[in-house]
């Protein structure tokens, strides 16, 4: 038997130093520690539509198509899919997919999947929006079905791709609140569940069963720092390898500390108001001594174009958001199917904004209470402050109310504010999808108006919409989505601020590709080659 010897002479050293400096390298990278800057209000994928909570779950489950980075439509767990007719389309399922507790996918489970969404009670904002075209499920074999919509349905893929695909085994009978534990929590996904603790981490393993490409970390740790600053020291001190939504006053540090690396990218998030239209008598309105209205302002059209017109968009873009946002007057991108050109960003006008205060019989304002999260989107509670702040200028007596997104969310969706500040990220790449959440007439039976939290209703905007969700042609489509886009702003059924621009900062020697939908995966994390 050979017997091997270890000259320690420099050379050999050197070499067998930069041999252990690699296997520790190799051995560090197993492990990766994000932070990003939401905490998932639940765990259960088909619970509310709801990015970050979304974005938890990719980790772990998937949806039969999925979408990259520009949000162009990829297989997924259906390897390929065709047109029978105008209304049937037929998938086949990707072959050997397994759960992470080692059950194979079956067409079963995808039926499951399409149906639970519908059965879910108390979210927020609830997924069956995409599943309620689909009016016929049929299993044609092992690996085969066809979807069936009541009318052409162009945008059923990307409703898809929307869909967690879930175990129904694991999650037959499991209530939502229970997927915390760990209950439920069996996909197909990249990595598995090992561990959460609620508003602090979640613990996630690689799966090595997974049918895809393997991701570079073994263990994942996902932190949920909401608190910017803190989420900026803990990158530096090296506490986690990589942030989302670098904080804005800290975008020089990051661009010149040589330690770290950026990306960013304009997302899809737009960030708008939402004010009561309906009701005559508004929770938080009142006059400006504060006492209750007769009448409900927001109602009248003048005011809530007074409102946008007081609002100085390019001041929050340089002042608030450090260049981070592009004020707009759309529900979409530019670069997204139905963007409508013509909406030009309203123009900051103060002394028209009071003319039309006075026309509407308001000449000394009236008050209000904005509310609005504090810790979703990008300088949320700052934007909301500046809003009220302009507003005061133009006589409206504007205070705001921030609170966390968990509570905010809940009662948003009672019904409880008379004007609010969110944001809505339309991730089928077009406006259909914000039109139908935001500002269609809430429809159960259609899943419309599932974040019209407010009941904003014009049946003009309403039969334009309905037009275009089942017109085949992109182009006819489009002009439609356009018309509808318009009526809706144009009425203030939402008042858009602006769009958001993602970043994202990290350790050098990791790369990342940014993406349109601001989503922050582990697995689209790994080191430098």
């Amino acid at each position: 038997m050979p017997v091997f010897s270890l000259d320690r002479s420099g050379p050999v050293r050197a070499v067998l130093l930069t041999t252990l400096l690699c296997l520790a390298a190799v051995s560090s990278a197993q492990d990766f520690k994000l932070a990003v800057s939401a905490t998932p209000v639940s765990l259960d994928p088909h619970f509310f539509n709801h990015v970050p909570s979304i974005m938890i779950d990719n980790h772990m489950f998937e949806a039969l198509v999925k979408r990259d980075a520009d949000h162009r439509i990829l297989p997924g767990l259906a390897q390929s899919w065709s047109m029978v007719n105008k209304l049937t389309w037929e998938f086949k399922l990707r072959k050997g997919v397994k759960f992470h507790d080692g059950s194979e996918l079956t067409v079963e489970d995808v039926m499951w999947s399409l149906e639970r969404p519908a059965t879910i009670v108390g979210s927020p904002s609830k997924f069956d929006i995409y599943t309620k075209p689909i009016i016929l499920k049929k299993v044609m074999a092992p690996d085969t079905f066809r979807l069936t919509t009541r009318e052409p349905y162009p945008l059923l893929l990307q409703d898809l791709a929307s869909i967690a695909i879930v175990s129904k085994k694991a999650t037959a009978g499991v209530p939502s609140e229970e997927f915390a534990s760990g209950r439920g929590m069996v996909g197909t996904g990249p990595f598995r569940f090992v561990k959460f603790l609620r508003d602090d981490r979640i613990e996630l393993d690689r799966f090595d069963g997974y049918w895809g490409t393997a991701p570079a970390w073994s263990h994942v740790t996902i932190r949920f720092i909401t608190n910017g600053a803190t989420r900026m020291a803990a990158l530096l001190s090296n506490d986690v390898q990589a942030i989302e939504n670098v904080p804005t006053p800290d975008l020089a540090r990051v661009r010149a500390d040589a330690t770290l690396t950026m990306a960013s990218k304009v997302s899809h998030r737009l960030v708008y108001i939402f004010v009561d239209t309906v009701r005559d008598n508004s929770p938080f309105v009142t006059d400006s001594d504060g006492k209750p209205l007769a009448r409900n302002p927001l109602k009248d059209l003048r005011v809530r174009q007074a409102i946008s017109m007081a609002i100085n968009r390019d001041a929050i873009r340089d002042r608030v958001m450090e260049e981070l946002s592009l004020p707009t007057n759309n529900l979409v991108p530019a670069t997204f199917h139905g963007y409508n050109p013509a909406l030009k960003v309203v123009r900051f006008d103060p002394d028209g904004a009071r003319k039309l205060l006075a026309a509407a019989g308001y000449p000394h304002g009236f008050g209000i209470t904005i509310h609005t999260s504090n810790n979703r989107y990008v300088n949320d509670e700052r934007v909301g402050q500046t809003i009220a702040q302009m507003l005061n200028r133009v006589g409206i007596s504007a205070k705001l109310e921030a609170m966390p997104f968990a509570l905010y969310s809940a009662r948003g969706a009672k019904g409880e504010f008379s004007m609010g500040i969110s944001s809505w990220g339309a991730a089928t790449g077009e406006a259909s999808q914000p039109l139908r959440a935001l500002v269609a007439c809430p429809d159960v039976e259609q899943g419309f108006g599932s974040y019209n939290w407010l009941k904003y209703c014009n049946p003009a905007v309403q039969a334009v919409l309905l037009k275009s969700l089942y017109t085949v042609d992109d182009a006819q489509r489009g002009k439609l989505l356009q018309e509808a886009g318009a009526l809706a702003v144009n009425d203030g059924g939402v008042i858009p601020i602006h769009q958001q621009i993602g970043t994202w900062g990290m350790r050098k020697g990791i790369v990342f590709v940014p993406r349109a939908d601001e989503r922050t995966h582990a697995y689209e994390f790994s080191p430098a080659r």
